[in-house]
């Protein structure tokens, strides 16, 4: 074993095999005789003014280092750590990474007509040169739509200005600028536009715009080179609306736009003028005012009472273009109330929420009146108040009751309970609702004060109660007890319903159920087994699923089955249902139609088409069955309507010839309803003067996924 007593040495022989734009690959020796747990390398950006970063836990004498920046300087050393701690440093090794193509356009790119034929265009080098420029490429075109590679190209050296001449006279020219390295070219710089006419300023260069208030936007560009501009032309406008605003002003370079609308998008475009014509007008830019506090309270205030301490406040936020910014949440204020003022300090509820439309304030005293006024808040502060809505909480209900539940094996359950520790006002009795949970509507029965009990008959096997008790006084219900109970599974007692056929093949038969009835489930259904044999045999097949459909492979054509069904629960299996026969198809079978289809799919009804072939001569009706229900067609008929389905569910429909009892000739096709997307029209409403003149459609609920679109 070997004890280390001192810090490891510097490493040796640290040198740079490898760069790339973006990496350094090192290698070195270790430096050391004992082993050393492993090495630290520290590098820098030499013109960078901050410290060594650090890759610590290198296991290995050769090392990439990544994320480096293009055509830049770096130094680099190493240091060896044993279990003693870190020792020094190796000497330090300097490389430049490689070149790549600049990934920043040329700055500050202007032009000026010379003449009316010879442009004069400048600009400064790229922010990110990522090595050295070796040039640049102008690229112009009087076809702004062209792609770039169909515009002219004009190349120049490393300088910052060139000249273009032979251009057409009194048009407009678009241009750009791109540098390039040895490796490759830059991105162009946005489009500057020039109007070929001696005299006429250039297209404003560098132009943007930023919001310095919730009524401001302060805009800036470059001033023009040797422009002999007499003025400024400014179009502006929100972006939703067309009404556009101009203003003039002094020659500058920059222009503070105010009156503006808190957090409201605006659109730019701006041009210069001299005395000899207007230039081009900027490419659009846009920015957004700041936010500011709402300029409205919500809307529609309301307030009723639910309980003896409870108040339910509801309201609509502030119209839109009266909210400056992003509601972020809202402040309900409310106030306890004695002949008709406010008694002490008032409470306020922050409900922080953007989309929030309603709360309940609780905690309230009973028979007593309270002023509520609500408040929409951004990030700048709150806005104005609603008017105060005076509501009064109800009487005092009674409290909470205490209840017991007992169950039997008898399919019933003892329900005890006792009154409420503190009963406010006379008590008048109590109140017993229970369901099954997924039934929808509660068995209600009522008790007098009296009576201590009641017993519930009639439960079903494996399946969760809920019960709900409550006393009375004259005021109303009082506070609910809520149980849930949940009885023992016990196996089925009915089996499944509905087993029908729904498709055919020479080979398979689908087959569609529907559970045993809730009442006799007694659990829940953890697999359904479809037992079916030839009916020219006694050897039965099994096949088992948990879904309520199924598809019986592997059958022999042309013959019948008898099928049967039973669900299991937990418990074990439920009595087997009732046979049904079903024939596969038969290779052998005449094309008695082709192209069994669809032609037309509604909410409730499907247009099937099909076309007979001119050798079919029999003058059988044909019949259609879907979900255990059959149609017959007249055979000389080639479409049948199907009405009365429900929105949104899947039907399978067989067309079949009567050859024989057992199936005759069958085709099959399978589709979706559409879905019941409104059930209602929109309804419009009287128009409200708080709208600003417009009028609100309450559309009805779509219980769908599917998108729902306007018609113009």
């Amino acid at each position: 074993m070997v004890y280390l007593t001192a810090l490891p040495k510097p490493p040796t022989s640290l040198i740079v095999t490898e760069t790339t734009a973006t990496s350094v690959t090192l290698t070195w020796d270790s430096g050391n005789p004992e082993p050393v747990s492993y090495y630290v390398i520290q590098y820098r950006a030499k013109v960078s003014d901050n410290g060594f970063q650090e890759v610590d836990g290198v296991a290995t004498t050769r090392y990439s280092i990544g994320g480096l920046s293009p055509y830049s300087e770096y130094e680099f050393h190493v240091m060896a750590v044993n279990n003693i701690g870190r020792g020094p440093p190796s000497s330090l090794v300097d490389t430049r990474t490689s070149e790549q193509a600049p990934s920043s356009p040329p700055l500050a790119v202007q032009a000026r007509m010379l003449s009316a034929s010879t442009m004069l265009v400048q600009w400064e080098p790229p922010e990110e040169p990522n090595g050295q420029i070796r040039g640049y490429r102008v690229y112009y075109s009087s076809d702004l739509g062209a792609p770039l590679s169909a515009w002219h190209k004009h190349n120049t050296d490393d300088s910052r200005l060139t000249t273009i001449s032979g251009l057409t006279t009194d048009i407009t020219y678009s241009l750009r600028v791109l540098g390039f390295t040895s490796v490759g070219d830059g991105p162009p710089s946005d489009v500057l536009q020039v109007k070929t006419q001696q005299g006429v300023p250039a297209q404003p260069s560098s132009f943007e715009a930023e919001a310095e208030l919730d009524t401001r936007i302060m805009l800036s560009w470059l001033w023009p080179v040797q422009d002999q501009i007499t003025k400024y032309e400014l179009m502006y406008w929100e972006a939703n609306s067309g009404n556009k605003l101009h203003v003039t002003f002094p020659p500058a370079g920059s222009y503070a736009v105010e009156g503006l609308k808190p957090d409201t998008l605006y659109m730019f475009s701006l041009a210069a003028r001299s005395e000899m014509g207007l230039g081009v007008y900027t490419q659009l830019i846009e920015a957004r005012t700041a936010q500011s506090m709402p300029g409205a309270p919500p809307r529609k205030v309301e307030a009723d009472a639910l309980n003896s301490t409870a108040l339910r406040v509801m309201w609509k936020p502030p119209l839109q273009v009266k909210q400056h910014g992003q509601i972020r949440g809202y402040q309900v204020v409310f106030s306890r109330l004695e002949n008709g003022a406010p008694r002490g300090q008032p409470n306020i509820m922050d409900v922080s929420l953007p989309d929030a439309q309603e709360t309940v304030i609780t905690g309230l005293l009973p028979e007593t009146s309270y002023s509520v006024t609500v408040a929409a808040y951004t990030t700048k502060g709150d806005g104005a108040r609603s008017k105060a809505k005076v509501v009064t909480t109800t009487g005092a209900v009674p409290g909470r009751p205490t209840m017991m539940i007992s169950t039997t094996i008898g399919n019933t359950a003892l329900i005890q309970w006792q009154p409420p520790k503190e009963m406010v006002g006379e008590h008048m009795g109590y109140q017993l609702q229970y369901k099954r949970m997924e039934e929808e509507s509660f068995t209600v029965k009522d008790f007098k004060k009296i009576e201590d009990h009641f017993t519930v008959t009639g439960l079903h096997k494996g399946a969760t109660y809920i019960f709900k008790l409550c006393a009375k006084n004259r005021v109303g219900n009082g506070e609910e007890y809520a149980k849930e109970i949940t009885t023992p599974d016990d196996v089925p007692s009915s089996y499944p319903q509905n087993l029908s056929v729904v498709g055919l093949t020479t080979t398979t038969t689908k087959l569609a159920w529907e559970p045993p009835v809730l009442a006799e489930r007694n659990g829940k259904i953890v697999q359904y087994i479809v037992v079916y044999r030839d009916i020219n045999s006694q050897q039965n097949h099994t096949n088992s699923t948990t879904e309520t459909q199924m598809t019986i492979m592997g059958l022999q054509p042309d013959t019948t089955y008898d099928i049967r069904i039973r669900a299991f629960t937990s418990k074990g299996g439920g009595p087997i249902s009732p046979s049904i026969q079903s024939r596969t198809m038969s290779t052998a079978m005449p094309e008695f139609t082709k192209n069994f289809g669809v032609k037309a799919v509604m909410k409730t009804s499907v247009l099937l088409t099909w076309e007979v072939p001119e050798t079919y001569k029999s003058q059988v009706p044909f019949k259609i069955l879907y979900n255990q229900q059959s149609v017959e067609v007249q055979g000389n008929l080639k479409r049948k309507l199907i009405t009365r389905l429900q929105p949104d569910t899947d039907y399978s429909f067989v067309l079949m010839s009567r050859g024989n009892s057992a199936g005759g000739l069958q085709q099959q096709v399978s589709i979706r309803t559409a879905p019941d997307l409104l059930k209602t029209k929109p309804i419009q409403y009287q128009h409200d003067p708080e709208e600003g003149g417009k009028l609100t459609i309450t559309l009805p609920k779509v219980p769908t996924t599917a998108p729902v679109r306007s018609v113009p």
